[in-house]
C-alpha cells in the first residue's frame, strides 16, 4: 500500500475552500498463442571456405532468411503474453546463431563494411527481443497483437541500417522477417478531456491534480459499480489539473496510468499501472486529490485488476 498526500474535504459552500485556511491543497495521490518453435539449425553447418565474394554471400544470405523464418512468423501469431515472450526469445536466439555463422565468414573488401554491420545489427535486435520482461507487462494491458506488432517494427528499426547497406550493393535479405506496417499516429487526449460521463446527479465536487509524470485516466466509480462502469472518467495529463463537477452519491476513485493511449479501448497500451484509493468518496462534498505519493499522506491506493 502507498500512503498519499493528505485529503482535503470541504463540506460544499460556494467555491472550494482550502485545507486549514491555505490556498495549498493537500491530496491524495497515486502512481497514476502460438507457441515459438525451437531454433532451427542452420541450413549450412559447415563455414563456407576462402574468400566469400557476392554472390556467395547473397546464397549465404538467403540461407540465414530460411534459418529466421519459422522464428519470425511465430512472433507475428502469438495469441497470449507469455507466448509472446517465448518467440521473442526464440527469435533472439534464431539472431545470434545466424550472427555466429557470418562471423565465420571471411569476405571480399567490398563487403567488408556491410558485413560487420550486418553482424552488429543482429546483436543488437537480439539484445531487445531478449529483454522482454517489460514487453510482456504490456501485453496484458495493451494487447498482444498491438504489442507484437510494436515488437516487430522494433526488430526491423533495429536492422534497417544493415538492410539499406545491403540493398545498396544489391543484396537481398531480411524477406522473412514481418513488417506490420506503420505504427498507429499518437492519439493522446487533450488533459480534462471527459471520457465518459453517465448518472450525473448530484453537488460532488472533485479537483484532481496529477503531481506523477505519466499521463492518467481517472475513474470515478459510483459505490457498488465496477470500475469498467464509471459514474464519470477523465484523461488527465502529467502534472495538470481539473475540476469535475455534479457527482451524485458515494463513489470511489480508480485510476490507470501509462503511454500509448487506446482511444477506442480507453486504456494505455504500455508501461501500464492501476490504482485504486481505500477511501470512500463524495456524498455530495467536495474533494481536492493529489496523484502524488508523499510520505505523511493520508490517503492509501492499492493494485487493483486491469480494467
Amino acid at each position: 500500500m502507498r500512503r498519499w498526500v493528505a485529503l482535503c474535504i470541504v463540506l460544499w459552500v460556494g467555491a472550494l475552500a482550502g485545507c486549514g485556511g491555505s490556498d495549498q491543497t493537500p491530496m491524495a495521490e497515486s502512481s497514476p498463442s502460438a507457441s515459438a518453435s525451437s531454433v532451427p539449425a542452420p541450413a549450412a553447418s559447415v563455414p563456407l571456405a576462402g574468400v566469400v565474394g557476392t554472390a556467395a554471400y547473397q546464397a549465404e544470405l538467403t540461407r540465414i532468411d530460411q534459418v529466421l523464418a519459422g522464428p519470425a512468423r511465430a512472433l507475428s501469431r502469438v495469441r497470449t503474453a507469455e507466448g509472446l515472450t517465448e518467440a521473442m526469445h526464440t527469435l533472439a536466439e534464431s539472431l545470434n546463431t545466424v550472427a555466429a555463422r557470418l562471423a565465420e565468414l571471411t569476405v571480399t573488401s567490398r563487403l567488408t563494411a556491410v558485413h560487420e554491420l550486418l553482424q552488429e545489427r543482429l546483436g543488437v535486435a537480439a539484445v531487445t527481443l531478449a529483454d522482454s520482461d517489460r514487453t510482456e507487462d504490456d501485453a496484458r494491458c495493451g494487447g498482444v497483437a498491438y504489442t507484437s506488432q510494436k515488437v516487430q517494427r522494433q526488430l526491423r528499426a533495429d536492422l534497417n541500417g544493415a538492410l539499406g547497406a545491403l540493398q545498396r550493393l544489391r543484396l537481398t535479405f531480411g524477406k522473412t522477417l514481418p513488417n506490420p506496417g506503420r505504427a498507429p499516429e499518437d492519439a493522446r487526449p487533450a488533459s480534462g478531456t471527459i471520457l465518459v460521463r453517465r448518472d450525473s446527479a448530484g453537488s460532488g465536487r472533485l479537483k484532481l491534480t496529477n503531481g506523477t509524470a505519466k499521463d492518467v485516466a481517472v475513474s470515478i466509480v459510483s459505490d457498488g459499480q465496477p470500475p469498467s462502469r464509471p459514474q464519470v472518467m477523465v484523461y488527465l495529463q502529467a502534472t495538470k489539473a481539473t475540476t469535475i463537477n455534479d457527482l451524485g452519491g458515494a463513489y470511489h476513485i480508480y485510476f490507470k496510468s501509462g503511454t500509448d493511449w487506446d482511444p477506442k479501448q480507453r486504456k494505455f497500451r504500455a508501461d501500464c499501472s492501476f490504482q485504486k484509493f481505500e477511501q470512500t468518496f463524495g456524498r455530495n462534498q467536495g474533494w481536492q486529490v493529489n496523484l502524488q505519493p508523499m510520505p505523511g499522506g493520508n490517503a492509501q491506493t492499492t493494485e487493483v485488476e486491469a480494467y
